[in-house]
Parts: C-alpha cells; structure tokens; sequence
C-alpha cells in the first residue's frame, strides 16, 4: 500500500459507497473501506471520524457554496433568482467524480435506514444555509425558508437527473437544477 497517494478522500466515499451497495451498510467496516480504497484505517480516519459521515462528506462545503451564490447574487436579485445563483455556484464545483457517484449513493442510501436520516439531515444542513443567506439579504424569514426549500428540490432532482443522464449530453448541472427551479416555481404558482 503506496503510503501517500493523492485522492485518497474520493477513493474512500467511492469505496464506502461501493460496499454499501455490495454488503450492505451495516455489514460494512471501517477496514473493509479502507482496504478497499488502497489506504490505511488511519488514513480513512483522518478524513472521516467514522462511516456514518462517508456520505456527508462535503456537506459543509456544499452548504458554504450555496450560502457564497446567494450572498453575491445582485442586489435586484428576487429571492428564487439568488436561490439560482447559489445553485449555479455550486454546480461549478461538481466534478465527473460526483456525476459517477450520483447513482451509487442513490443506491446505498435507498437500502439503508441510517443513511436515509443522514441523507434528510444533509438536506436540512442545505435549507438551512440557504435561508441564512437569504434573511442575511433582508428576505423575510417565511419568504427565505420557503426559497431554500425549493432550492434544496431543485438540487436533489438536478442533480438525480444529472447524475443519471447519458455521459455525452454536455449539460451542466447547473442546467439541470435550473430547470427543475424554474418547474418548482411554476409548479408552487398553481398551489392556490
């Protein structure tokens, strides 16, 4: 086992995830992930304090990006628009590694009650981010909670549909969650 390699955190979540879907969550150990991303058990905890946090990786610096879009959107910017540029600027930091994973998480996290809840609480981390940055930019706290709601939609179905596309179709996701934004939106006007 080379003793440094670089990637080593991407390689743990792809192995994690891998074993998920193979064995099961529960099944799974520490060693197992470790071993299988070609890393020590030390090494995995240096990243990652336990399995549980795998598929939470990044969480916090998805919610940073979201929150840094909304707060430079302009200041004309409606509510729904700056929810747009939090979603664009994060869609410019997902890479191949995060469209490949997209359909083995969905996989994993489907199969396994634990991961479900920290799916939800990775959604609520998201929401959560996105209504502080939008009552940061004087957006009343309804107006804002109901705008981060629609954002965290319309980056889970962005991102699904992204992730779950023909590689040669040269969308970005920021394409994807536009769309489903603007079908959220349009969707929201006809709730009477």
């Amino acid at each position: 086992m080379a003793r440094w390699e670089p990637g080593a955190r991407e390689r743990l979540v792809g192995a994690a995830v891998d074993l998920f879907i193979e064995q099961g969550y529960d099944a799974t150990t520490v060693a197992q992930i470790a071993e299988r991303a070609g890393v020590t058990k030390s090494t995995f905890f240096r990243h990652f304090p336990d399995k549980r946090e795998l598929l939470v990786a990044g969480q916090e610096a998805l919610s940073t990006l979201l929150a840094a879009g909304i707060a430079e959107a302009p200041e004309e910017a409606t509510p729904l628009e700056a929810v747009a540029a939090g979603l664009e600027r994060v869609s410019g930091a997902m890479t191949s590694f995060n469209r490949d994973l997209g359909p083995r998480i969905k996989a994993a996290v489907a199969a396994s009650a634990e991961l479900q809840e920290r799916d939800a609480l990775k959604r609520v981390g998201m929401a959560v981010a996105m209504s502080d940055a939008l009552v940061a930019r004087g957006v009343p706290d309804p107006t804002a909670h109901l705008a981060a709601e629609l954002g965290v939609l319309a980056f889970k179905r962005g991102y699904a549909e992204w992730s779950e596309t023909d590689r040669h179709v040269d969308a970005t996701l920021a394409t994807y969650t536009g769309r489903a934004l603007e079908e959220l939106r349009a969707a929201s006007a006809g709730l009477g």
